[in-house]
């Protein structure tokens, strides 16, 4: 007993109780407000950059093609001609003479004629059918090359560089039978949406029902399917133990296959499988009662959700503002990354030998005669100009873009959290159910968060897009690395990239649990995260067993949910089922697994927002529990606001008031 009370005070003292605490406390000021300033001029210079980036950018360079002169086709004075065409498609072949899309768009050396005769250059030497792809004519795929006119074709660099080109860029056939697909069958999956909506927020609901049951099948399940490992592992043993197939016999191999036909490879996974089975059944023993609690407040937490509805759609909220935060930084990023427009740089392209005194690589106007003397010469548009002050920046901002996409989402993600946690931690702390439960409590938790603990949130954000920013740089030194020889780099990044993954779980973890104290107390970030901390350690065991029961429930629910959709989706977009009548006839499809993953895409998407709001509700009611046995004893002026079954599992109860004796408030 003593052991055990040294323990506990090694991670702090128990909660005291306070009379006046009644739930989330209502009278409460600002948290972390240098933080929340930090955040709010951060944000103010997002926005300068973004601003920066309209200014200077022109997505325009992306969506349209151009011509040998800049000039954007299909806008301006090219408005009737949308495509632009390769005089010399040979040129484009070489690979030399392609310049990154990413940088300046599709581009080959092959001017469009001005005024100019064909022995100048300026007009194509042949003509083939073409194709328009992406804003450009290409080759046709369906060139006859017996044909004596085009017999030239069946020269091999000419032939494999056109089809070539044709298989890494003409995708149109492809996305025109998307985009039919799609506005063909996208009624049907928002059907198979709203089936997912529907089973998730039931499985949901029928918890307090089904959760013990579901819990203990689930359990039995899990053991169900170690033995039939013990015994598969077993029977491949003695099979291979009969033969003699020995892992000495194999010797060392870098064939991992290979030690499928070893004995030892089967023994040591029965072990490792019965050591495992052996430790759940001590489980199931020893941690029965917690099991019992773990269920009981699975029940709560649905007993919760029905009665505050409105949280399980507060995922379409964090939705939007997920969608303005990336949408922004991705229009932002291309703006940027096109910035160069406003300058334009021209080189002089020499395509012939004998003009030894050319004015090679010198700036040049398009529109300007050329040098007769030197037929070949061609002025080229090259790129664009990187001298101006956006142009030189740019690194700079991008990273900045970076910064702020991670830390926005991230502060997002923390808004929803705290605003969930205050809201159901208001219906734990309300003693009479639902009578004493506050009016509009989600909305009461929103305000609340924003006005007193934006600071908090970001103050917690930033942190963890910190871990996530090392992360993304120590997986791009890895990928420079992969192909370097050396193991010790090698093992020094792997091991790197394995403590800031650790990292990044236990810094959510802590997150998670310090917004709950944040909207209950209203204290700051640091403090709550140390007390979330404190009592989560004070009753590890609990915590331990909550999450793993919790973890699998839901995983079951999200097997359920997708799986279901899916196997409905599978059997009427294949038309293995008919629909229902003339009105409801099945979709003439040509990839009928493309809305088949759409709608299994979009089912884990809402299972997994609904499951993220009832696993919020857990957490919160669980830390809520924690609090209430350390706060109160059960008497008529300290009661618990644990729910009967929890009470009956502890063997607590509640004094009863005497008559005419009102409970104090």
């Amino acid at each position: 007993m003593g052991g055990k009370q040294d323990e506990n005070e090694a991670y702090g003292k128990s909660a005291k109780y306070d009379p006046s605490f009644r739930g989330p406390i209502k009278n409460r000021g600002c948290t972390d407000i240098l933080c929340c300033v930090l955040f709010l001029l951060f944000i103010l210079g997002y926005i300068v950059v973004g601003l920066v980036a309209w200014v200077y950018g022109d997505p325009r360079q992306v969506l349209y093609p151009r011509n040998s002169t800049g000039a954007y086709c299909g806008m301006g004075e090219n408005k009737g001609k949308p495509y632009v065409l390769y005089f010399n498609i040979v040129n484009c072949i070489v690979a030399a003479n392609v310049i990154s899309v990413a940088q300046n768009g599709l581009q080959c050396p092959t001017p469009q004629p001005v005024e100019e005769s064909l022995h100048r250059e300026l007009c194509p030497r042949f003509l083939l059918p073409s194709a328009p792809a992406l804003g450009r004519c290409f080759p046709s795929p369906n060139i006859n090359a017996t044909s004596p006119e085009y017999s030239w074709v069946n020269s091999t660099a000419v032939s494999e560089g056109v089809s070539g080109l044709l298989d890494s860029i003409n995708a149109r056939d492809i996305s025109v039978k998307i985009f039919e697909d799609f506005a063909r069958s996208w009624h049907w999956i928002l059907v198979a949406l709203g089936v997912a909506l529907g089973l998730s927020l039931l499985f949901i609901l029928l918890l307090r029902l089904v959760a013990a049951p579901l819990v203990l099948l689930l359990i039995v399940g899990v053991l169900a399917v170690l033995a039939y490992g013990i015994y598969h592992c077993w029977q491949q043993y003695r099979m291979l133990r009969d033969q003699g197939a020995s892992v000495s016999q194999l010797g060392f191999t870098t064939n991992l296959s290979a030690y499928q036909s070893v004995q030892e490879t089967w023994l040591a996974a029965l072990i490792i499988l019965a050591v495992l089975e052996g430790v759940l059944l001590l489980m199931l023993v020893f941690l029965r009662q917690r099991i019992r609690i773990a269920i009981a407040l699975l029940k709560e937490a649905s007993r919760a959700v029905g009665h505050m509805m409105s949280t399980m759609f507060y995922p379409l909220v964090t939705f939007v503002l997920l969608v303005i935060c990336i949408g922004y930084w991705a229009l932002m990023a291309l703006y940027l990354a096109t910035s160069g427009q406003p300058q334009y740089i021209y080189w002089v392209y020499n395509s012939t030998s004998g003009c030894e005194n050319a004015p090679v690589n010198q700036s040049c106007d398009p529109m300007a005669s050329m040098n007769s003397s030197c037929p070949g010469l061609k002025c080229v548009f090259q790129g664009y100009s990187s001298t101006g002050l956006a142009q030189r920046s740019l690194f700079n901002l991008q990273i900045y873009g970076i910064l702020g996409l991670f830390w926005t989402v991230n502060w997002v993600l923390a808004l929803g959290q705290c605003v969930l946690a205050g809201a159901f931690a208001s219906f734990y702390w309300a003693f009479h159910k639902p009578r004493d439960i506050p009016a509009f409590p989600l909305s009461s938790a929103f305000i609340r968060t924003l006005r007193y603990h934006t600071g908090s949130l970001a103050f917690g954000a930033l942190i963890l897009t910190l871990v996530q920013i090392a992360r993304i740089i120590l997986e791009y030194i890895d990928h420079k690395l992969r192909g370097s020889q050396n193991p010790v780099a090698r093992c020094i990044i792997c091991c790197f990239k394995c403590c800031l993954w650790c990292l990044e779980k236990f810094i959510k973890f802590l997150n998670r649990n310090a917004y709950i104290m944040i909207a209950i107390y209203g204290k700051n970030f640091c403090v709550s995260a140390k007390n979330a901390f404190m009592l989560l350690m004070r009753n590890v065991v609990r915590v331990v067993v909550l999450d793993k029961v919790t973890d699998l429930l839901l995983f079951f629910g999200k097997l359920l949910v997708v799986g279901g959709v899916g196997v409905l989706s599978f059997f009427f977009f294949s038309g293995r089922v008919k629909g229902l009548g003339k009105d409801f006839e099945n979709p003439q499809l040509n990839y009928y697994w493309l809305p088949i993953m759409t709608s299994i895409m979009g089912a884990y998407v809402i299972a997994s927002g609904f499951f993220s709001v009832f696993g919020m509700c857990v957490d919160t009611l669980f830390l809520c529990f924690l609090e209430d046995l350390e706060r109160n004893d059960g008497s008529q002026e300290r009661p618990y606001y644990m729910p009967k079954a929890l009470l009956k599992i502890l063997g607590k109860k509640n004094e009863i008031p005497a008559a005419g004796k009102k409970r104090k408030k």
